[in-house]
């Protein structure tokens, strides 16, 4: 069971089918767009969307206003510094704003970045600077039926051929995300981790860590690899921090807090000046980074909860249990579930629908207009601005931490059940307009006629072959 119990409620809506469907219209058929007034189970993302306990709540009222060297920078600083073992702990509004001020400070015209999975934040952030962001999952990855248990890590021989290769002078930093969410949620090994951090020391390269999930990812550690089941969370949390050189983290996650985010230096004073030039400047002096002082206490009491084995244990059982009713069921997800989200395997369901026109898009406003249900595409929407194709095409459900129980997530299961059997009727997507960068927060979108669609036998066929 839940290892808390609950002490203010708030009503949820539940829009009437027609609502629904005026609401994803005017929307522009994008979910991003939909008013939460319309939406009555919102599983679009985990960032920022969790309860905050009493103690956090009670936190908040020590909170300090001055604007420079506040008593509540001391207590976060103090926190992040215990936790992570860096000496340089900058906050910062949330954690797309980490991302632009590590990447415009160390990038340029040309240069390259690698990663298990860059987000989709991260990888915007990237290009901006005319960097080109190069992914290298694992070959596990790939099976999404797979029982591997570390699916998120990178692969170590293709990230050592690039390297030795004539591009290899243009890497200038590797990038682990931990837990791996553009790659499935799925968890990254410490040995994987140890094993990265001796490639970049043998080539001269910093190690920065996305530890936006750093607590979820401890625990999967703990459970999945060998030799770690006696530690506790916070140890192998550690463990993971003391390899890299650099880390941000959107605590919007795992600081189980509503806004803010932080960058952590080690060791290099003149980086961590330049970096706090640039949080000076876009986000605020540089002990408070955009935030008011009250949100830094209660970051500073969710790192203290988020890394309770008995809150972890019930994080990961939720999406295990979560996962295994929608596969029982007949709804294709990712093998095995992380702690943060299941990913529906929408493409398998739609097959008769082609990456351009983005089944899991279709999905997704499908199981909107039958249940008030908001999730998040991962495919070629929002993986493939560039004219790309995403590997696999796949909905996040994401869980808000503390949010919702298990009785809303059967009402998800039943709803992804029945949107099931809709599946042949369903049609792709095509964008009306769009932004360069991130089209998929903004993107207008129609669907496309049925007669303009693929015939359902000849595309399943064609799938087949």
């Amino acid at each position: 069971m839940e290892p808390y119990r609950i002490k203010a409620v708030e009503p949820i809506p539940f829009p009437s089918e027609v609502e629904r469907e005026r609401a994803l219209t005017k929307a522009g058929y994008n979910l991003f767009r939909v008013p939460a007034s319309q939406v009555t189970i919102d599983l679009l993302t985990d960032s920022g969307t969790g309860s905050m306990s009493a103690a956090q709540w009670a936190a908040m009222m020590t909170g300090d206003e001055a604007y420079a060297c506040s008593p509540s920078y001391e207590r976060f600083e103090s926190v992040l510094r215990d936790l992570s073992g860096f000496d340089e702990i900058m906050p910062v509004h949330q954690g797309r704003a980490a991302e632009r001020v590590v990447f415009s400070t160390l990038l340029g015209p040309g240069d390259i970045v690698v990663s298990n999975t860059h987000f989709d934040t991260t990888r915007a952030h990237v290009e901006v600077t005319g960097s080109a962001a190069i992914d290298l999952p694992c070959p596990e990855a790939a099976d999404l039926d797979s029982d591997y248990p570390f699916k998120g890590n990178i692969d170590l021989q293709a990230l050592t051929g690039l390297l030795t290769g004539p591009d290899g002078h243009r890497v200038k930093a590797v990038v682990m995300t931990i837990t791996n969410n553009g790659g499935g949620g799925q968890p990254v090994s410490l040995e994987n981790l140890r094993r990265v951090r001796t490639v970049c020391n043998e080539h001269g390269l910093p190690f920065l860590l996305d530890a936006s999930r750093f607590a979820e990812n401890s625990w999967l550690v703990l459970q999945r690899e060998q030799g770690h089941g006696f530690r506790e969370p916070i140890e192998v949390a550690r463990a993971t921090f003391d390899l890299a050189d650099i880390f941000w983290a959107s605590l919007k996650k795992d600081g189980l807090a509503n806004i803010g985010g932080v960058i952590g230096v080690r060791e290099n004073a003149a980086l961590a000046g330049r970096f706090r030039q640039e949080v000076i400047l876009n986000e605020g002096f540089s002990t408070y980074g955009g935030l008011a002082g009250r949100d830094l206490d209660a970051l500073a009491q969710g790192l203290t909860e988020v890394i309770d084995p008995r809150y972890l244990a019930d994080r990961a059982d939720t999406a295990r249990w979560f996962a295994e009713t929608l596969h029982k069921a007949g709804v294709p997800v990712v093998q095995p579930a992380g702690c943060h989200a299941v990913y529906v395997r929408a493409g398998e369901i739609l097959p008769h629908i082609p990456a351009h026109q983005f089944p899991g898009h279709a999905w997704s406003c499908a199981l909107y207009l039958e249940g008030g249900i908001r999730a998040v595409e991962f495919g070629t929407l929002l993986l493939g601005s560039g004219g790309g194709k995403a590997p696999h095409e796949l909905v996040r459900l994401a869980l808000p931490r503390r949010v919702y129980t298990r009785s809303h997530l059967e009402f998800v299961a039943e709803s992804a059940i029945n949107v099931g059997r809709l599946a042949d009727d369903l049609t792709g997507y095509r964008i009306v307009g769009a932004s360069p960068a991130l089209r998929h927060f903004t993107a207008v979108l129609e669907p496309i006629p049925r007669d303009n669609a693929p015939p359902v036998a000849d595309a399943r066929a064609s799938t087949a072959g």
